[in-house]
């Protein structure tokens, strides 16, 4: 195998480790906004 495709390959395979690193970051689906039911401050402690 020549340097100039272990330096292809290597260059590859960084890139899709990085894409996937970055794909399995975050939600899936749309961002919904906050209800009111979560709404619930200011409120008394300790909470049962």
């Amino acid at each position: 195998m020549s340097n100039q495709m272990l330096k292809r390959s290597t260059v590859i395979v960084l890139a899709v480790m990085l894409g996937l690193s970055v794909a399995a970051c975050g939600k899936k689906g749309p961002l919904e906004p906050p209800t009111d039911a979560g709404n619930n401050y200011p409120r008394t402690y300790p909470a049962q």
